[in-house]
């Protein structure tokens, strides 16, 4: 499928395409360090930081002499270098000291300690990741951002019954077809078939969350696709066939989520949802659902 087809196809959404050029961006560990010491920090050593508003602790950063991923200031883990939407998820989940939170996709690790950091380290996060090789950095993240709350498991999330728990709040980050802003050979790579493949996989583990999930728990689905057989149709699926309800997001970023996709009439409910266009939201793309366990 070429880019002029998705072109297309993000067209027929209401939507014209316009390439953006992502900032970088940081989240502070509040664990280890405040804000204003940080910015204090960074500044002394010529890095101009810009709070993000949208961000609880996220900041855009600029620095021209060296990489903000070698540093003392990053071997101390004063911070996590992470995407300004990527840092959406967690904020909407608000995880609360003494909860028990899964993170289903860990790797590789941000919204992880976003989770244990929202709740001061407090409570149990269980984190499962499915990839051996992903294992090591997830715990190098968790090591050096002081996590000390997290229980981490080489697990495929699709066979998470055998955590043998209940959980109060879920953050299904799953796994999906990516965007344009992160991989300049995106367009190259995807298809529609790639995509509803995605879209099979994620409504599996979506089914396999509610499972998991206390009544009125809350799962966050979030995905860094723009793909709506990903994100709305997923949602769409989902209020149909799983005792699932929707939650309004309160974010001041972000379109509501679609309703007409391609001539096809979705639950008005979905508007409740949130959908980054990069073009809007200078970000990459991205889309988050709130859910409640009926």
């Amino acid at each position: 499928m070429s880019k002029e087809l998705f072109i297309k196809r993000y067209k027929q959404l209401g939507e014209n395409f316009k390439e953006i050029n992502l900032r970088h961006s940081l989240r502070v560990n509040t664990l280890k360090i405040t804000d204003q010491e940080i910015k204090k920090r960074l500044q002394s050593i010529g890095v101009v930081l810009e709070k993000i508003s949208f961000t609880k602790e996220g900041y855009y950063y600029d620095s021209k002499r060296f990489s903000l991923g070698a540093i003392t200031e990053f071997l101390l883990g004063y911070y996590y270098l992470q995407e300004a939407a990527a840092q959406l998820p967690v904020q909407v989940l608000d995880p609360k000291e003494n909860e028990l939170i899964l993170d289903a996709c860990a790797a590789p690790g941000g919204k992880t300690t976003q989770i244990s950091q929202s709740m001061n380290n407090k409570g149990l996060v269980v984190a499962l990741e499915k990839k051996k090789h992903r294992i090591t950095s997830l715990k190098s993240s968790l090591e050096r951002l002081g996590i000390e709350n997290v229980a981490l498991y080489e697990m495929d999330a699709l066979l998470s019954n055998k955590v043998d728990m209940k959980f109060d709040k879920i953050l299904l980050d799953a796994p999906c077809s990516g965007n344009f802003v992160t991989d300049n050979k995106w367009f190259d790579k995807r298809d529609i078939n790639g995509v509803n493949k995605s879209a099979k996989l994620q409504r599996q583990l979506l089914k396999k969350m509610c499972e998991l999930l206390n009544k009125d728990g809350v799962l966050v689905y979030s995905t860094c696709s723009l793909e709506p057989e990903e994100n709305e149709e997923n949602i769409d699926w989902a209020l149909k066939n799983l005792p699932l309800k929707l939650d309004k997001i309160e974010l001041n970023i972000g379109d509501k989520g679609l309703t007409n996709i391609f001539g096809q009439k979705l639950n008005k409910e979905i508007e409740k949802c949130k959908r980054f266009w990069p073009w809007k939201t200078n970000t990459q793309g991205f889309f988050i659902a709130k859910l409640r366990r009926k």
